[in-house]
């Protein structure tokens, strides 16, 4: 069975230094979230980035291990995102990666869309989880 859970979060980005030599071309930044609504917690992660030469074409990925509490059952979990953007057209695939969830989230799976309007992040994790015990 699927459910939803629906809530917005904050994300603080830290930029890391590249390596000695590179370009420039791919940067990393460390993620820290804030999450809040029928997912409440905390999650760390990481990202790499890539722009392109055209302005609106850019690329992404990231991992991040979210840990707090859904809908009452309190565990962890991995996200994987996959991001591009060309020419302002985005597409974004963030999903759970499989067998990541501990706790009460064993089993976890699911896809976790992201919207950002006016500056502001909301989420809707569409998901499912076995029955409990």
């Amino acid at each position: 069975m699927t459910s939803h859970a629906i809530g917005t979060f904050e994300v603080k980005g830290t930029p890391q230094a590249g390596e000695d030599g590179a370009d420039g071309s791919i940067a990393r930044v460390l993620l820290d979230k804030q999450i809040h609504g029928d997912l409440d917690g905390t999650s760390k992660g990481q990202m790499l980035s890539a722009v392109g030469s055209v302005k609106g074409s850019a690329g992404y990925v990231a991992m991040e291990r979210v840990t707090g509490t859904l809908k009452g059952r309190s565990g962890s979990f991995v996200l994987q995102h996959s991001g591009t953007m060309r020419r302002g057209e985005p597409q974004l695939s963030v999903t759970v990666v499989p067998d990541t969830g501990t706790g009460e989230l064993a089993g976890l799976a699911g896809t976790f869309t992201i919207t950002i309007d006016a500056g502001k992040h909301s989420y809707d994790f569409e998901y499912s989880l076995p029955a409990r015990p």
